[in-house]
């Protein structure tokens, strides 16, 4: 199948290419560098940098290629950011999203897997959350990512777009290749294992008064080839809907340093900060429908293996893609 892969040069969407490309698809991949990386885009995927905000480049270049499905990575996606910076959200992750499906439409493309989050949730009523769990975000970058799902129920009701929309909990981990490098780090596995690496002081705890045992934020945390692989199944299968992507096991941001620890074999200072805006104690996922529907499993999910991928890769690439 050709697919364009918006965000494909990103941490989550360069490991998508990867897997795509190893199932045989051909790929394009649209990225405007500001977060992805040149470097991180496999070698036999047509790269094209551009901009969602590009409404006419991007109808142009999707009219050209003519994929037979689009997954759509790119977007913003820190918390803090959007609690400073609402428009931003707005703009990228809603208006940017409405200007691909345009595209779409005008190109005759139907199919589309949307990068969602586990975020439009808000605090949960229940842990784990499945997909009935009502939808109340508490920050602008979730309100983003639920309006846009929203959006794609109009157009799949209006245009006949097939929207598989994925709502994911914490991506981590790497592939041998492929790995987390963002110019701003605010995921907690990579500044931990920074920390290892000598390359940061500390690592620094948002919140240690949390209602969770042990007072810091719960997550659940999927490997990123997990990931990689619901997509694919989604691309080849069509199972319209919403579906969660975690594996139902959450860990305390205390439990992950402790875990890296024994992984790196380094001691990883620690200093406590006030809880961030925006920042739910826990989150976990609920994913038996994702499994049902889609006969998907994770498989390199435990805390162990997703810390090794991740520190084997931060390891061989000191300075992520600046090598």
């Amino acid at each position: 199948m050709k697919v364009l892969v918006t965000g494909g040069a990103g941490y989550i969407g360069s490991v998508c290419v990867e897997e795509l490309i190893g199932a045989g698809h051909q790929v394009v991949v649209w990225d405007n560098l500001s977060e992805g990386h040149r470097a991180a885009v496999h070698p036999q995927a047509i790269f094209l940098q551009g901009d969602l905000a590009d409404r006419d480049l991007l109808h142009r270049v999707v009219l050209e290629h003519r994929p037979e499905a689009v997954i759509h990575f790119a977007g913003k996606a820190l918390v803090p950011e959007s609690m400073r910076d609402p428009s931003l959200y707005y703009r990228v992750n809603v208006a940017g999203g409405i200007n691909l499906l345009d595209a779409m439409v005008a190109a005759g493309c139907r199919k589309i897997i949307f990068s969602s989050t586990c975020a439009t949730y808000g605090l949960p009523e229940k842990i784990p959350m499945d997909e009935q769990t009502p939808q109340r975000p508490i920050n602008p970058y979730g309100h983003s990512k639920l309006i846009f799902e929203q959006v794609l129920g109009w157009y799949a009701q209006i245009h006949g777009i097939i929207p598989t929309c994925l709502r994911y909990f914490n991506a981590s981990g790497a592939s041998a290749t492929r790995g987390e490098h963002h110019r701003i780090e605010t995921h907690l596995i990579p500044n931990v294992l920074l920390t290892a690496l000598g390359q940061r002081n500390e690592v620094e705890v948002f919140g240690e008064n949390h209602a969770t045992p042990d007072g810091t934020c719960i997550r659940d945390y999927i490997h990123v080839k997990d990931l990689a692989s619901a997509h694919i199944l989604a691309l080849e299968r069509d199972k319209p809907g919403f579906f969660n992507v975690g594996t139902g096991n959450g860990f305390s941001v205390r439990q992950v340093i402790e875990a890296a620890r024994k992984v790196t074999k380094q001691e990883i200072p620690v200093r406590g900060q006030p809880a961030r805006a925006g920042d739910p104690p826990a989150l976990v996922a609920a994913s038996h429908k994702l499994q049902r529907e889609l006969g998907w499993k994770p498989r390199h999910s435990g805390l162990e293996e997703i810390l090794t991928h991740a520190w084997d890769w931060h390891r061989t690439h000191p300075q992520g893609y600046s090598d």
